[in-house]
């Protein structure tokens, strides 16, 4: 089977006014995904949100101007986390739910992912076929498209769910620090946590349509974890929450001001869940950049690792092949990314909520009264670990570049205390991705050494301009190496 021309592992991204994100592509995409995915059905409904970029709305128009024109209904639900599009789609007589967001990328860009009524990603076959007819779609009308106002049902079906699962919380006098990344979550994350009781001090919830994750959210505090830490300690609080820019991602920090990220929030969820009996599978999926500490932490807590190809939507079809047997009554399929990207798996939800993932951490510390969070993450312990992000212009095959090859090859001899190793490209950026992990013998400075080399490297053998962004995120303690002086 070929492979899909525009959708990637998270649907169709680039930079807002380049092709593909254009008002001609969007319509022509959006009569195409009609076409496909409302064939034969009648009164097909599409329901549509988006995250804060300035480029939302009118990409937003043209796509709906395209999915009406196929014959679709479709209901406008506004700023609204791709979580909760998910959600409302699944629980809805919605046929597919579609986000405008680029995630946690930068403003200037954004992205088109549409959701099947199961709440997931559609599956390649379809994008394939939706591909098939863009080139047939109709012109693009002169006219503008006016927006109707936002599903307010809909808005509140969502935050319901999100107050009654995990259940009642009663949050109390725990000090929250809260960063919504000025983006899809800055309004529900506040009333949500509210609600149950708290009272957050809120960062980034004041969208300009440019400040999405500019300085703030998820991905910036993995990357400079020390201006959060800092205002947890000023603030003397509990807990910090951040978000990315569509409110699928969540990193967490702890009393102390350390960074509790995707793989240390599995251990604890894996953990609670297995114990109650409640583990769908007995088994913690997550994908093979995970740290290797974290299949020692299932062997040694008595449920099953399940490693699988990076991207979220194959750890969610690993979940659902899990979720099919039929003991699964009642059980939770915890699964995700060290990014922070968690899915916890159950009838109604089937793919990552930052904010249902806190409430279910949250819920997990309540249980005890005064228990601190860092005294659940201490219990798991990190290997050192970098995943290294190199910007290129093109993408040809790793296995055709023969320098690249047998530079990783020599890593083995370089680095003995080599544990893992996984080269890359990003299905979402035009980026090359290495990830290396060791045990402790070697240094954060050592493994970061061997990583710029490969990443200069690449840049050099795919043609990439030199001085090209590279950064290499140190995933264990959090933060980014700086680049050796001696080199």
């Amino acid at each position: 089977m070929a492979s899909p021309k525009y959708f990637g592992t998270d649907g169709i991204r680039g930079t807002a006014g380049k092709d593909p994100m254009t008002k001609d592509f969007a319509f022509r995409l959006g009569w195409a995904a009609g076409s496909v995915l409302g064939k034969g059905k009648a009164k097909p409904l599409i329901l549509i949100g988006r995250d804060t970029r300035l480029s939302g709305p009118w990409l937003q128009e043209a796509l709906q101007a395209g999915l009406e024109s196929s014959g679709v209904k479709v209901v406008n639900l506004g700023v609204f986390p791709t979580p909760g599009v998910a959600f409302v789609t699944h629980a809805t007589e919605a046929i597919a739910g579609v986000v405008i967001s680029a995630s946690h990328n930068p403003a200037a860009e954004n992205g088109i992912k549409f959701i099947s009524h199961d709440g997931m990603k559609l599956n390649e076959a379809t994008e394939l076929a939706i591909e098939a007819l863009l080139d047939s779609a109709p012109k693009s009308p002169d006219t503008p498209r006016v927006l109707e106002g936002p599903d307010s049902s809909l808005r509140a079906t969502y935050q319901e769910d999100l107050l009654i699962n995990p259940g009642a919380l009663e949050i109390g006098d725990l000090r929250i620090i809260l960063d919504c990344a000025n983006g899809a979550n800055y309004e529900i994350a506040p009333q949500i946590l509210r609600q149950l009781g708290a009272d957050p001090i809120v960062l980034n919830n004041q969208p300009d349509g440019e400040n999405i994750n500019a300085h703030a959210g998820s991905e910036f505090v993995r990357s400079r974890p020390g201006d959060f830490s800092r205002i947890i300690e000023e603030n003397q609080a509990d807990l910090g929450i951040a978000f990315d820019g569509d409110a699928d991602r969540v990193i967490l920090f702890d009393e102390r001001g350390h960074m509790v990220d995707g793989d240390q929030i599995l251990a604890i969820l894996a953990d609670y869940l297995h114990q109650a009996g409640r583990l769908l599978g007995n088994a913690l999926v997550t994908t093979t950049m995970a740290n290797g500490a974290l299949s020692k932490y299932a062997e040694g807590h008595g449920f099953t690792f399940v490693e699988t190809p990076v991207g979220d939507k194959y750890v969610t079809e690993k979940l659902m092949a899990l979720f099919a047997a039929p003991e699964n009554d009642g059980q939770l399929g915890i699964g995700g990314e060290q990014s922070g990207h968690i899915i916890i798996l159950d009838e109604m939800h089937r793919t990552g909520d930052g904010l249902r993932t806190a409430l279910w951490v949250l819920k997990v510390l309540l249980e005890k009264p005064g228990q601190k969070l860092s005294e659940l993450t201490g219990k798991f312990r990190k290997y050192p670990q970098l995943i290294a992000s190199a910007y290129v212009s093109e993408k040809p095959e790793l296995k055709t570049i023969p320098s690249v090859a047998i530079a990783l090859k020599q890593l083995e001899h370089e680095l003995p205390g080599i544990v893992r190793m996984n080269a890359r490209y990003s299905g979402t950026e035009p980026k090359f991705r290495l990830m290396l992990e060791t045990d402790t013998r070697h240094s954060p400075e050592e493994i970061a050494d061997k990583a710029w080399q490969i990443c200069d490297l690449v840049q050099k053998e795919t043609g990439t301009m030199p001085g090209s962004k590279v950064e290499i995120l140190n995933v264990s303690d959090g933060g980014l190496m700086q680049r050796p002086t001696h080199r």
